[in-house]
C-alpha cells in the first residue's frame, strides 16, 4: 500500500503542531484529516475510515488514551500512534499495552514520524488473509485490546471463545502455563464485554502474605486490627462494575475459600471489622498455572469453590504450540522495548528470528520476551542477528547446563534443593515470582525457602 492510498487523522490541540503534522503527511502524499481535540477526533473515527491516527496524549477535553478507545469501537484496524512532550517509561508501555502501533517524543522527528508510519503501511501489506471468523482474525492481526499478539490457530481458537465468554457476565477460569498470557486473555476478556469501560483489578493470591489477603480481597475497618489506622476499600470493593482478576487462585488460603465461595455466590461480603454487607456487581476471571481439579483431588482445593470458579473454562496455549506466532510476537517485544529505550527499532534478521525458532521456550511468552529485552539492551540500534542470539543466549544455556549437572552421590537434599533455587533465581534475574512459576511452587514457599537458607533476601526482588 502506497502513502497516496492511505489516509491519516492528525489530533493535537496545538494549532501549530496540528499545521506542521497536517503539511508533513501531505508532502509524503497521505490524505490528511485534522481534529483538534477527543471530542472532534471521535466523531471523525465515527464518520471516516483512517488508516493511521496520530494523538498528542495531553489535550485541553481529554487525552490521547480515549481517541485509542474510539479506534478500537470504530475501526479495530486502524493503527495509532501516540506524541507527547511529557513521556515516561510507564506511559510508553501503557500505549503499547492498549495497542499503540508506536510512541514518539515531541518535538517530533518528521522523520521518525514518517519511519513509524511507513511501518503501518508495511504490517497493512504483509498482513495475510485468515479463515477464521472476521471478529476473531481482526482482534489476532495486532495488539488492539490487550496486548495479545498471534495468528495461530490454536490461538484464534482461545481468543473465540475468550470473546464468546466475554458476551456473559458468567465467572471464567483460565488454566494455563507460567508465561502464556493469562492476565492479557483476561483483560481481552474484559475489553470485549459490556464492562470494558469499567474498572479492572487484578490482585495475585500468591504474592500477598497470607495474614493480610483477607483484608487484600474485602476491606476493613478501621482499628479491625493492629495497624489498621483507616478503613480501606478491598479489591472487591474496587472492582465494583467491572472485573476482578484473582491470579493464581490455587494459593487461595483454604481457610479463606469458604467465605471466598459466599462473596462468589451472593456477590456479597462484610470488611473486616465491620458489620454491615456491601454488595458488588462483578464478574470475576480466576487464572491459575496449575490443574485445580487435581488439587481438589489431592484435599488443597475446595471442590464447591472450584465448581463455582469453573463457570466457563478457558486456556491458552503455550508458545512450543504456536510456534508460528515468535516472528510477531518477537518484532512486538522489540518496538515496545525500543519504545523503553527512546531508540529506534533495531531489524530483526532472518538468521535471529530462525535461532529463536529452534528454542523451545519452556517458559513461554514470558522467557521470550525477557530474551527479547536482554537482547535489545544490550545490542541497541543495530541489525539483530543469529550472532547476537548466540552471544546473549549462551549464559542462559550454561545456566540451564549447571542446573541440570548431576549432584555427587550422597549429597543432602537440603543442599541439593538450596543449589536448585539458588541456580532458577540466577536464571529468574534474581525475580522471586518468575523463580517461582517456574518450580511450580507458590512464591510463599519461595520466600520461605529463601530465609531458611539464609540467602541474601535484598538480592531478590
Amino acid at each position: 500500500m502506497n502513502s497516496s492510498d492511505s489516509s491519516v487523522l492528525v489530533v493535537d490541540d496545538e494549532p501549530g503542531m496540528r499545521t506542521a503534522l497536517h503539511a508533513n503527511f501531505l508532502r509524503h502524499g497521505w490524505r490528511v484529516n485534522t481534529a483538534s481535540g477527543v471530542l472532534e477526533a471521535s466523531r471523525a473515527i465515527e464518520q471516516g475510515n483512517f488508516d493511521l491516527v496520530v494523538s498528542d496524549i495531553r489535550m485541553r477535553d481529554g487525552d490521547g488514551f480515549e481517541v485509542m478507545d474510539s479506534v478500537r469501537k470504530c475501526s479495530p484496524t486502524t493503527a495509532v500512534i501516540l506524541l507527547t512532550a511529557f513521556g515516561s517509561v510507564p506511559e510508553a508501555v501503557e500505549s503499547m499495552r492498549n495497542g499503540a502501533f508506536d510512541y514518539l517524543m515531541k518535538p517530533v522527528s518528521f522523520d521518525q514520524l514518517q519511519a513509524a508510519a511507513r511501518r503501518v503501511m508495511k504490517r497493512s501489506c504483509d498482513v495475510p488473509v485468515c479463515n477464521a471468523t472476521p471478529d476473531v482474525a481482526e482482534v489476532a492481526v495486532q495488539p488492539v485490546n490487550a496486548g495479545i499478539v498471534g495468528r495461530s490457530p490454536l490461538l484464534l481458537h482461545a481468543l473465540q471463545r475468550a470473546r464468546a465468554a466475554a458476551s456473559t457476565d458468567a465467572d471464567v477460569l483460565v488454566e494455563a502455563e507460567s508465561g502464556t498470557g493469562k492476565e492479557l486473555l483476561a483483560r481481552f476478556i474484559h475489553g470485549a464485554s459490556g464492562r470494558g469501560n469499567r474498572p479492572f483489578v487484578a490482585v495475585n493470591c500468591a504474592a500477598v502474605p497470607e495474614h493480610l489477603i483477607e483484608s487484600e480481597l474485602f476491606g476493613h475497618a478501621k482499628g479491625a486490627f493492629t495497624g489498621a489506622s483507616a478503613a480501606r476499600a478491598g479489591k472487591f470493593e474496587l472492582a465494583d462494575g467491572g472485573t476482578l482478576l484473582l491470579d493464581e487462585i490455587g494459593e487461595m488460603p483454604l481457610n479463606l475459600q469458604p467465605k471466598l465461595l459466599r462473596v462468589l455466590q451472593e456477590r456479597e461480603f462484610e470488611r473486616l471489622g465491620e458489620t454491615r454487607s456491601i454488595h458488588v456487581d462483578i464478574r470475576v476471571i480466576a487464572t491459575t498455572n496449575a490443574s485445580l481439579g487435581a488439587m481438589v483431588e489431592q484435599g488443597r482445593f475446595r471442590s464447591d469453590l472450584y465448581y463455582r470458579l469453573n463457570v466457563i473454562p478457558l486456556s491458552i496455549p503455550p508458545l512450543r504450540q504456536r510456534m508460528d506466532d515468535l516472528p510477531a510476537l518477537a518484532q512486538h517485544f522489540a518496538q515496545r522495548f525500543a519504545v523503553e529505550a527512546n531508540c529506534a527499532v533495531p531489524l530483526l534478521d532472518a538468521s535471529f528470528v530462525d535461532a529463536l525458532e529452534k528454542h523451545h521456550w519452556p517458559g513461554n511468552i514470558r522467557e521470550l520476551g525477557n530474551f527479547m529485552r536482554r537482547v535489545l539492551s544490550l545490542n541497541q540500534g543495530v541489525v539483530i542477528d543469529a550472532a547476537c542470539f548466540e552471544r546473549e543466549f549462551q549464559p542462559l544455556q550454561m545456566a540451564q547446563g549447571s542446573a541440570c549437572a548431576m549432584p555427587a552421590p550422597g549429597t543432602r537434599i537440603a543442599d541439593l534443593e538450596k543449589m536448585h533455587l539458588e541456580n532458577t533465581l540466577a536464571l529468574a534475574h534474581g525475580n522471586r515470582t518468575h523463580a517461582a512459576e517456574m518450580l511450580g511452587i507458590s512464591l510463599r514457599t519461595v520466600r520461605n525457602k529463601i530465609k531458611e537458607y539464609g540467602l541474601p533476601p535484598r538480592r531478590y526482588a
